[in-house]
């Protein structure tokens, strides 16, 4: 067992011990990375969040770090399994892990955990590929299903899932989902924050040329433990870029519609638009976005599969859609030097029933590497409130050893 769920007597020495694992695990598997990578893959990151939500008397200060072990064993004829556990290790208790009761301080959802978080049979070809089991499914941008990577317990899935080249353009994605479990772990006080039994029928269906993309989807959303959660969304998202002499101007846009499904007993219809055009100057892209999730005062757009972090700010106040919708305007710039990376982005948010004013948010984040293996990263959100939700801050210092 790499990492025990008996209590944290000494977290400091646990912590040493996992990263001299690490580097002994480099130093056993010096090919990993190259162009016949060994069947072993393993990654570790530790991290300290700092959280202060006016709505609690108390900030957070999480301290986590995260082992992921994997392996990959060809069996001939185009099989494969996987078979990966992660373990997660609270290095202190001044946070809120929807575990370990501390409902003083503000959520911090990196629980301590120790799960088998892929196992998974493979079958794929040239063209065609089929994955049975426990495994990670990151559609497109992840705005409808990601794996939530920026957790330490990754978002899985129990599902089927195929991808098959049609033709050299046309890609197909289809697959099943019958249960997701989620990144509060095994031990989340609430069961539901746990896993989710699901009914998850979904097509992806991409076109590429060049620099352009358009993808069509279709999502139906039972969610047997939630009935009122089940929805139906299909949509399209076209994307590109056009070089030009010194810049290169992007794109993406994207509509859905969202309905009813299965038992839920609401009846709704709503829509959702994405509009961000980009340009890039010498290693610099600003962006100006516009995302739309309508609401009608009783129920909204939701993607409660998504990878949410990575949408409407950082500081993670929209993690469910409020019922009178939510409207994002946002600006932000990105510049690249030395495999150093700053990005700096602003929002602004509002709702799309009743002109209520949200807020606005500031995001700042730096990634910079140390060394040949380890990067690290800073990032900070700052939202300030106009009537949803409270006040709230949150700092991220983390160091990340990838093979």
């Amino acid at each position: 067992m790499l990492i025990s769920a008996a209590p944290i007597d000494n977290p400091m020495s646990k912590l040493i011990k996992i990263c001299l694992l690490g580097w002994a695990l480099q130093a056993a598997n010096p090919a990993h990375g190259q162009a016949s990578p060994a069947p072993l893959s393993y990654s570790l990151r530790t991290r300290y969040e700092h959280v202060a939500d006016d709505a609690l008397a108390l900030p957070a200060d999480a301290l986590s770090s995260r082992l992921r072990l994997g392996w990959n064993q060809a069996l001939g004829h185009g099989y494969s399994f996987l078979l990966e556990g992660e373990g997660v290790l609270e290095l202190n208790d001044q946070f809120n892990s929807g575990a370990n009761g501390r409902t003083q301080y503000p959520v911090v959802a990196d629980p301590r955990t120790l799960e088998v978080n892929q196992a998974a049979l493979s079958w794929q070809n040239s063209e065609h590929q089929l994955t049975l089991g426990r495994q990670r499914i990151a559609l497109d941008n992840q705005r409808f299903i990601g794996n939530v990577g920026w957790r330490q317990n990754e978002q899985t899935f129990d599902a089927v899932a195929m991808q098959s080249k049609l033709t050299t353009d046309l890609t197909l994605r289809a697959g099943w989902i019958g249960k997701v479990q989620r990144i509060n772990g095994d031990q989340a006080r609430d069961p539901l924050a746990r896993e989710q039994a699901l009914n998850l029928p979904w097509f992806n269906l991409s076109f590429t040329r060049a620099q352009q993309q358009l993808v069509g989807y279709v999502y139906f959303l039972e969610n047997k433990d939630l009935p009122n959660h089940s929805t139906r969304t299909h949509g399209a998202r076209w994307s590109g870029a056009q070089t030009l002499a010194a810049s290169t101007l992007g794109w993406t846009v994207e509509l859905a519609q969202q309905k009813n499904h299965a038992d839920n007993s609401q009846r709704f219809s709503h829509r959702y638009l994405f509009v961000e055009p980009a340009v890039s100057v010498q290693g610099t892209t600003l962006k100006v976005g516009f995302e739309q999730l309508r609401g009608d005062g009783l129920h909204a757009f939701q993607t409660p599969l998504a990878t949410l972090h990575a949408f409407n700010g950082w500081a993670d106040k929209f993690l469910t859609t409020p019922a009178s919708g939510l409207q994002d305007i946002y600006l932000s710039a990105s510049t690249s030097m030395r495999q150093s990376t700053l990005t700096v982005a602003h929002h602004d948010y509002s709702s799309t029933q009743g002109a209520l004013d949200f807020g606005r948010e500031w995001n700042v984040s730096i990634s910079l590497p140390l060394g040949r293996r380890w990067q690290a990263l800073a990032k900070l959100a700052s939202y300030q409130s106009d009537g949803f939700a409270r006040d709230t801050s949150k700092i991220w210092l983390q160091v990340e050893w990838i093979p």
